[in-house]
């Protein structure tokens, strides 16, 4: 476990008696509330002096509801540094409207989309979203990218298109690890490490290894996004408690020291804590 308290970067608290989410039918694990007393008893050794909020995917027309929640819950427990909430970027300029009310939140520090579930692999590229995307700038909000690997590309040009946003990779891109799929994954991350506005959460990696996950065949995609990257970029992600589901808290913090057993102190406590403070700009809440 790492000696000093960590900042984790890729955390969801929610409460389902006050914001519903239907995607949990089903899945036990993630019943009922999740805050910090949960996230509390599941670290267990592991310090963690602050974190990032993720938004969980409300129910449609629920997420000012769940901004409201965490940003009251941030003002009465401050190791919940920065919180990152849907916004409809799909509507454009409209999208104004929407950032405007989030932005009277003070722990507002960025926005997720969550693109994944999209059938349509471009669609972040559609017009009116990029006008979208390219409003966070003007608010100095970042743009968390959860896609999985096949829409890679899109999200690279995404990227690309909006050289003024800063971008973080979630979960590494979601790579194919259970079918140990490595391309063209391993190349689109090397292009995406290419752009300067680009970070990279190393996160929830066993979700997609499945069941069976070992720790060898984590590791190709693991020494990968540190090739790409390099600590300067890299910020630990619990994905807590989605990561309930396959592995606990500790499990996943172990596996990530050892993957990176060579770093030295300065490059640890980038990876666990110094990134996400500067791209979250933590110091600043």
């Amino acid at each position: 476990m790492p000696d000093f308290p960590i900042v984790d970067a890729h955390v969801h608290l929610y409460d389902p008696d006050v914001v519903r989410y239907g995607w949990m039918r089903g899945k036990p694990a993630l019943q009922g509330p999740h805050g910090l007393a949960e996230l509390d008893a599941a670290r267990g050794r592991v310090e963690v002096e602050g974190l990032v909020w993720i938004e969980v995917g409300a129910d449609p027309g629920q997420h000012r509801d769940e901004a409201r929640w965490v940003a009251d819950l941030a003002g009465r427990e401050p190791r919940i540094g920065a919180m990152v909430a849907h916004a409809p970027l799909e509507r454009g300029a409209a999208a104004a409207a929407d950032l405007e009310q989030l932005l009277e939140h003070r722990p507002l520090k960025g926005i997720r989309r969550l693109l994944q579930d999209e059938a349509d692999e471009a669609f972040c590229l559609r017009p009116a979203f990029v006008e979208g995307v390219r409003l966070l700038a003007r608010h100095d909000l970042s743009f968390d990218l959860c896609v999985y690997h096949r829409q890679l590309a899109g999200a690279l040009e995404l990227a690309r298109r909006c050289p003024e946003v800063r971008f973080v990779l979630d979960h590494i891109g979601k790579p194919g690890i259970e079918r140990g799929l490595m391309e063209p994954w391993r190349s689109q991350i090397g292009e995406l490490a290419a752009l300067p506005n680009v970070w990279c959460k190393v996160s929830g990696l066993i979700t997609e290894a499945g069941c069976d996950w070992t720790r060898e065949r984590l590791r190709p995609y693991l020494d990968h996004v540190l090739e790409a990257f390099g600590f300067e970029r890299l910020m630990f992600g619990s994905d807590w408690p989605v990561s309930e589901q396959t592995h606990g808290y500790e499990a996943w913090v172990e596996i990530v020291e050892r993957a990176f057993a060579g770093a030295s102190e300065a490059e640890r406590r980038r990876l666990f804590r110094d990134n996400a403070i500067a791209f979250y700009r933590l110091d600043a809440a």
